[in-house]
């Protein structure tokens, strides 16, 4: 029996691509089958990463809605990678991963996220967003802050709209001590996180100063998960430049455990409610 397909970030990504070049050039999926001489099904199937995109179709969509040379190679080319990929695990992978981790995660129906000294960007304020920004590049550092906080009205809106996605936090104490953008900006990102730890669908817990040791130390990291079942977890990595995925069931598997073990050792929901009000009011 075929392995059943199951679509890595790098397809996913292409996958989106073929959906944007059609939609641009305003055609239907049908409209756009009939051209290129696909199925609807099969179209569609390409677009949501449900089935490889070969270089060869990727090439003939490229040509039917006659995008530009350099751009229609390079998803040609990825196209290629993802192949490699998937086969034997291994490719020279060029994609924007960190901008295509803001598109999974609207995508996903759940996230697990560990942070050591900075909340997470999908539970940011507009002033703390800006904040980081400006000092870690002070130089275009207010244009990224313009595009993550354009970003966050529909993460805000999808954690309190319908069907909104399970989150689950684990932070360390300093982030919520680090005075980010000052008291006055700090304090208000300290409200945000109690008025959503209300929510039904989010988690938030703190780990104090004085746990000690715990799993994970000094790495963070995000596990997001997605509806599609043809569509598996994959683990996010950032660094200064650039982000990576984790996406071999192998190498998730030490993530998840110690995601859980997070969870163990920090404090509960409720207590790290408490602990976030006493250093609010110590500001």
């Amino acid at each position: 029996m075929a392995k059943e397909f199951r679509a890595t970030v790098l397809e996913r990504a292409i996958g989106r691509a073929l959906g944007e070049w059609r939609r641009d050039r305003e055609f239907s999926l049908s409209e756009a089958g009939r051209r290129v001489g696909f199925s609807t099904a099969k179209l569609s199937m390409m677009e949501n990463a449900l089935q490889p995109s070969t270089p060869v179709d990727v090439l003939a969509l490229g040509f039917v809605y006659q995008v530009a040379s350099p751009e229609r190679q390079q998803l040609v080319t990825n196209s290629e990678h993802a192949r490699q990929l998937r086969t034997t695990g291994e490719a020279k992978v060029l994609f924007d991963a960190v901008g295509e981790y803001c598109r999974l995660e609207v995508e996903a129906n759940a996230l697990r996220a560990f942070r050591i000294d900075v909340v997470p960007v999908f539970l940011q304020i507009p002033d703390y967003i800006t904040a980081l920004a400006l000092a870690d590049d002070p130089v275009r550092g207010s244009v990224i802050a313009e595009q993550q906080i354009a970003m966050r009205d529909g993460r805000r809106q999808r954690l309190r709209g319908k069907n909104p996605p399970k989150v689950e936090v684990v932070l360390c104490e300093a982030a919520v001590r680090q005075l980010v953008g000052g008291p006055q900006v700090m304090r208000a990102q300290l409200l945000h996180l109690m008025e959503l730890a209300e929510l039904p669908n989010v988690t938030i817990q703190l780990i104090p100063f004085d746990a000690g040791a715990y799993p994970a130390h000094g790495s963070p990291f995000t596990i997001l998960s997605f509806p599609h079942e043809q569509h598996d977890d994959v683990v996010y990595l950032q660094s200064v430049q650039r982000g990576s995925y984790v996406e071999r069931p192998e190498e998730r598997e030490p993530y998840t455990l110690r995601f859980a073990a997070l969870q163990a050792v920090a404090l509960s929901p409720g207590e790290s409610l408490e602990l976030i009000a006493e250093v609010l009011s110590s500001m």
